[in-house]
Protein backbone atom coordinates (compact mmCIF):
# COMPACT_ATOMS: atom_id res chain seq x y z
CA UNK A 1 0.00 0.00 0.00
CA UNK A 2 1.29 3.06 -0.81
CA UNK A 3 -0.04 6.76 0.28
CA UNK A 4 0.50 9.90 -1.70
CA UNK A 5 0.03 13.65 -0.15
CA UNK A 6 0.01 16.51 -2.55
CA UNK A 7 1.25 19.91 -1.77
CA UNK A 8 2.65 23.10 -3.27
CA UNK A 9 -0.55 24.22 -4.82
CA UNK A 10 -2.18 27.17 -4.41
CA UNK A 11 -3.17 31.14 -6.25
CA UNK A 12 -0.38 32.69 -8.60
CA UNK A 13 -1.11 35.12 -11.52
CA UNK A 14 -0.24 34.08 -14.80
CA UNK A 15 2.99 33.82 -16.32
CA UNK A 16 4.12 32.41 -12.28
CA UNK A 17 5.52 29.63 -10.93
CA UNK A 18 4.53 26.78 -8.51
CA UNK A 19 6.42 23.56 -7.59
CA UNK A 20 3.95 21.04 -6.57
CA UNK A 21 5.31 18.01 -4.51
CA UNK A 22 3.84 14.35 -3.90
CA UNK A 23 5.42 12.68 -0.89
CA UNK A 24 4.65 8.89 -0.36
CA UNK A 25 4.60 6.94 2.51
CA UNK A 26 4.04 3.15 3.39
CA UNK A 27 6.50 1.73 0.56
CA UNK A 28 9.47 3.10 -1.39
CA UNK A 29 8.06 4.87 -4.59
CA UNK A 30 11.74 3.72 -6.08
CA UNK A 31 9.76 0.42 -7.27
CA UNK A 32 6.58 2.90 -8.46
CA UNK A 33 6.34 4.72 -12.00
CA UNK A 34 4.75 8.06 -11.21
CA UNK A 35 2.23 10.70 -12.92
CA UNK A 36 0.41 14.34 -12.30
CA UNK A 37 -2.64 14.40 -13.64
CA UNK A 38 -4.99 17.38 -13.24
CA UNK A 39 -8.95 17.77 -13.12
CA UNK A 40 -11.47 20.28 -14.02
CA UNK A 41 -14.89 20.37 -12.33
CA UNK A 42 -17.46 18.51 -14.27
CA UNK A 43 -14.15 17.45 -16.84
CA UNK A 44 -12.50 14.48 -16.54
CA UNK A 45 -9.35 13.85 -15.25
CA UNK A 46 -6.35 14.42 -17.77
CA UNK A 47 -2.65 13.41 -17.95
CA UNK A 48 -0.07 16.23 -17.28
CA UNK A 49 3.14 14.35 -17.14
CA UNK A 50 4.67 10.83 -16.46
CA UNK A 51 8.17 9.70 -15.37
CA UNK A 52 9.57 6.22 -14.99
CA UNK A 53 10.53 4.69 -11.54
CA UNK A 54 14.76 5.87 -12.16
CA UNK A 55 13.53 9.30 -13.55
CA UNK A 56 15.49 8.26 -16.90
CA UNK A 57 12.68 8.39 -18.91
CA UNK A 58 9.52 11.53 -18.48
CA UNK A 59 6.88 12.50 -20.75
CA UNK A 60 4.25 15.35 -20.89
CA UNK A 61 1.33 16.29 -22.15
CA UNK A 62 1.66 19.04 -25.01
CA UNK A 63 -0.65 21.32 -23.36
CA UNK A 64 2.32 21.31 -20.83
CA UNK A 65 5.55 20.56 -22.83
CA UNK A 66 8.25 23.18 -22.43
CA UNK A 67 6.74 25.10 -19.28
CA UNK A 68 6.56 22.04 -16.34
CA UNK A 69 9.02 19.45 -15.25
CA UNK A 70 8.30 16.38 -13.56
CA UNK A 71 11.84 15.00 -11.02
CA UNK A 72 11.77 12.70 -8.36
CA UNK A 73 14.34 12.03 -5.59
CA UNK A 74 13.44 8.56 -4.63
CA UNK A 75 16.05 8.71 -1.60
CA UNK A 76 13.21 11.18 -0.03
CA UNK A 77 10.77 9.68 -1.68
CA UNK A 78 8.80 12.44 -3.13
CA UNK A 79 8.02 13.35 -6.84
CA UNK A 80 7.94 16.64 -7.92
CA UNK A 81 6.01 19.13 -10.75
CA UNK A 82 7.72 22.48 -11.22
CA UNK A 83 5.40 24.43 -12.68
CA UNK A 84 6.22 27.77 -15.17
CA UNK A 85 4.57 29.98 -17.42
CA UNK A 86 1.34 29.38 -15.93
CA UNK A 87 -1.76 29.79 -17.40
CA UNK A 88 -5.22 30.64 -16.38
CA UNK A 89 -5.89 27.16 -18.14
CA UNK A 90 -3.83 25.50 -15.91
CA UNK A 91 -6.15 26.18 -13.14
CA UNK A 92 -7.27 22.71 -11.63
CA UNK A 93 -6.69 20.23 -9.11
CA UNK A 94 -3.55 18.57 -9.24
CA UNK A 95 -3.19 14.88 -8.51
CA UNK A 96 -0.27 12.22 -8.43
CA UNK A 97 -0.31 8.83 -8.96
CA UNK A 98 1.74 5.70 -8.55
CA UNK A 99 1.72 2.41 -10.30
CA UNK A 100 4.07 -0.21 -9.09
CA UNK A 101 6.58 -0.54 -12.07
CA UNK A 102 10.40 -0.96 -13.09
CA UNK A 103 10.52 -0.88 -16.39
CA UNK A 104 11.71 2.29 -19.11
CA UNK A 105 8.05 3.13 -19.40
CA UNK A 106 5.72 6.08 -18.39
CA UNK A 107 2.09 5.38 -18.51
CA UNK A 108 -0.90 7.79 -19.42
CA UNK A 109 -3.79 6.52 -18.51
CA UNK A 110 -6.03 6.82 -15.19
CA UNK A 111 -6.82 3.41 -15.16
CA UNK A 112 -3.05 2.45 -15.67
CA UNK A 113 -2.48 3.97 -12.09
CA UNK A 114 -2.67 2.02 -8.75
CA UNK A 115 -2.65 4.56 -5.68
CA UNK A 116 -3.75 7.94 -6.19
CA UNK A 117 -3.23 11.42 -3.74
CA UNK A 118 -5.78 13.83 -2.21
CA UNK A 119 -5.20 16.79 -4.57
CA UNK A 120 -4.06 20.24 -4.60
CA UNK A 121 -5.52 23.24 -6.09
CA UNK A 122 -4.06 25.37 -8.38
CA UNK A 123 -5.25 28.17 -9.01
CA UNK A 124 -3.93 30.61 -11.87
CA UNK A 125 -5.48 33.91 -11.92
CA UNK A 126 -5.00 36.44 -15.48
Amino acid sequence: QVQLVESGGGLVQAGGSLRLSCAASGRTVSRYAMGWFRQVLGKEREFVAAINWSGGSKDYADSVKGRFTISRDNAKNTVYLQMNSLRPEDTAVYYCAAKASTSYEVYYLVAAYEYWGQGTQVTVSS
